[in-house]
């Protein structure tokens, strides 16, 4: 009889994706940080590239990623000259010429003066007189030895400054070598128009590997790998001819163009030139970039390696700047982050991503239409953020809420109850809540005494309706705000105020109305993302217009209304609607303002102006407006201007 072995198992690390059991992506610090920004007065948009370019996490920012590369691009550009390769031609054939005349002097035969004639007649242009000498009979062995390192040097250095690595690949080439070249010049061009037309190129760039891959020891992937990397090379190559002086730029390219012919690849490199171009348009053919200027010569090859490297830095710098329209963390190349900086800079961008991705996945930023905007989420936990800030300088000032917290704050009892809802302040019915939980678990096996209580359980116990507020906040959304620095603490006061009143005080009411040229609502979120408005205008009289409809909406409640400006009314609505605009203030704009003034005071509202600026005209129009409307005013710095607004609500709640 046989016995089962009982199974075994293998641990080891999870290799199927991201980690299951790995905890979520902490945003905490980078919420916070967004919403200091946009509470200081930036929009989301701007907050959110303001980290990214900080970096966050004891990760590298995007500044300090494009600096490295900066830094790197300024060694670039000191690799080298771009001559090397015709420097060298010439040196090589200045040997060729003055050993073949050493060989000829001592041979008194006439056929020697001739072909000392022949060297006296070279063209000037090194091109001309490489291409002269080709059929030339060199009686020097020293010369015939330079003259074929010429031409070797000349099909090494063409090669390699459009196939990477070729200079190495082909030295001392056979003929076999050079044919095995041509055959794969004319498979990459059908590769590559077979690509450009459309067509499933898989399985022929599969067999062309295959066939030659030894050329491209980078080993690409695909065909786009492929054609990405040579048509980079070969943009590099132009640029780097137009970096040479006319006169270099002449003779390398009658070099080049000679040793083409030589080889009998002309026609097919002049086609494959062709079709790179075609099928990468976007790249700066034939534009001048940045060359290098060093002191070393560099060959033909090492020339256009260097121009491509200055070309990508000079990309990747952009990339990382963020700086032009529509940009994003996707337009980074990761590949020549890498390259440039190392492996540690791909994983710093890589975190960068991810933040990104988390703040959309965990619900703080949404992005519709290509617009960035706070969640919800985030407008809580922002608004939070405020009134902290505002309390820690209450606390610190002496002056904290100090809520009322006796039985008959809530008002008197009723005798009925009812279930408990976020934000209730009414005392809890602990009979019925409890009654509500055994009623609930009458169903469930018992284990002891114990009564386990829900959050549905609770209930509270009716009281007389408490007196609520109906809170109107004006802001200036002025230009004048950002030009004084104070359109940050505005900011942030609203959203304090805002975020106190619904979260603490839910039977108040309150809304938030921003006024330049015009007046608008704001809700919490177009708050978080406002700037101040680049129109000119300070339209008090509409903001009022909008406050007093607002308040029409509550009447039970406690009418206050809360201004926070830096400048007299300088704008107005018309009768037909449209705002007029003067400065200095004209008298119909003065007397305008003061008549909604006096409409919101019959409604019963106080009206609390915080000046935020000492300006004579803004401090005597301001006092005479609160004696009208029977409210008081303010001067804070604009760095207690929340301490104060909030400071006032409270008190005047107390009052309540």
């Amino acid at each position: 009889m046989s016995t089962r072995r009982p199974r075994g198992y293998r641990y080891g690390a999870w290799r199927g994706g991201p980690d299951p059991l790995a905890p979520p992506y902490d945003l905490g610090d980078a919420v916070d940080e967004i919403g200091d920004s946009v509470l200081d007065g930036s929009g989301v948009r701007e907050a959110l590239r303001e980290l990214l370019r900080r970096g966050t996490q004891g990760r590298r920012g995007l500044d300090e990623l494009r600096r490295q590369v900066r830094e790197r691009l300024r060694q670039a550009r000191t690799a080298g000259r771009m001559d090397g390769t015709l420097e060298e031609v010439r040196e090589l054939l200045d040997r060729a010429v003055q050993a073949e005349r050493r060989e000829l002097f001592p041979d008194p035969d006439d056929m020697a003066r001739l072909k000392e004639a022949e060297l006296d007649a070279l063209p000037e242009d090194t091109a001309g007189a490489v291409r002269a000498l080709k059929e030339y009979d060199w009686r020097s062995a020293e010369a015939r030895q330079a003259y074929e390192q010429i031409q070797d040097l000349l099909r090494r250095e063409v090669l390699d400054s459009s196939f990477s690595s070729m200079k190495q690949a082909l030295e001392n080439a056979s003929p076999e070598d050079m044919q095995a070249v041509k055959d794969m010049v004319a498979d990459l061009s059908r590769l590559v128009d077979a690509h450009n037309r459309g067509e499933d190129t898989d399985e022929q760039f599969a067999d062309f590997m295959a066939k030659h891959g030894q050329f491209f020891p980078e080993q690409p992937e695909s065909v786009e790998e492929l054609i990405d990397s040579l048509a980079r090379r070969a943009a590099a190559q132009q640029r780097m001819m137009a970096g040479l002086s006319p006169e270099q730029r002449a003779e390398l390219a009658g070099l080049m163009a000679q040793t083409m012919e030589d080889m009998g690849l002309a026609s097919e490199m002049a086609h494959l030139s062709d079709a790179l171009r075609q099928a990468r348009p976007d790249l700066p053919w034939g534009q001048r970039g940045q060359v290098p200027d060093g002191e070393q010569a560099l060959g033909m090859g090492d020339a256009t390696s260097a121009v491509a490297e200055l070309a990508d830095l000079e990309a990747l710098s952009n990339q990382l700047s963020q700086g032009y329209a529509g940009a994003s963390l996707a337009d980074v190349d990761e590949e020549l982050l890498q390259r440039a900086l190392g492996r540690s800079a791909a994983d710093d961008l890589a975190a960068l991503r991810q933040l990104e991705r988390e703040l959309e996945r965990q619900g703080y930023l949404n992005r519709s239409g290509g617009t960035l905007e706070l969640s919800p989420k985030a407008v809580r936990r922002l608004g939070a953020t405020a009134l902290r800030r505002v309390f820690a300088k209450l606390d610190a000032t002496g002056r904290g809420e100090h809520d009322v917290a006796d039985a008959g704050a809530a008002g008197e009892l009723t005798g009925s109850s009812r279930e408990w809802r976020f934000g209730d302040e009414q005392p809890l019915d602990v009979v019925r809540t409890v009654r509500n939980a055994v009623l609930r678990t009458a169903g469930e096996p018992r284990t002891g005494t114990r009564v386990r209580i829900a959050v549905e359980d609770f209930a509270v116990v009716e009281t007389e309706r408490r007196t609520g507020a109906a809170v109107a906040l004006l802001v200036d959304l002025s230009y004048s705000m950002a030009l004084r620095g104070t359109w940050g603490a505005a900011k942030s006061t609203a959203m304090a105020l805002h975020s106190l009143v619904t979260t603490r005080f839910p039977q108040d009411a309150i809304e938030i109305i921003g006024f330049s040229s015009t007046a608008q609502v704001l809700r919490p979120e177009t708050l978080a993302e406002l700037s101040v408005d680049t129109l000119q205008g300070t339209n008090l009289q509409h903001g009022l217009m909008l406050a007093r409809r607002f308040l029409a909406r509550h009447r039970d409640a406690e009418p206050v209304v809360l201004v926070v400006t830096d400048g007299e009314p300088t704008a107005h609505l018309e009768d037909d609607g449209t705002p007029f605009f003067c400065w200095p203030p004209m008298p119909e704009t003065i007397a305008r303002t003061v008549a909604e003034v006096e409409r919101v005071a019959r409604s019963g509202a106080t009206v609390n102006v915080f000046a935020l600026d000492p300006d004579p005209g803004l401090v005597h129009f301001v006092h005479d407006l609160t004696q009208r409307a029977g409210g008081r005013v303010f001067e804070p710095d604009a760095e207690r201007l929340g301490e104060y607004v909030v400071a006032d609500y409270l008190r005047s709640r107390r009052g309540r």
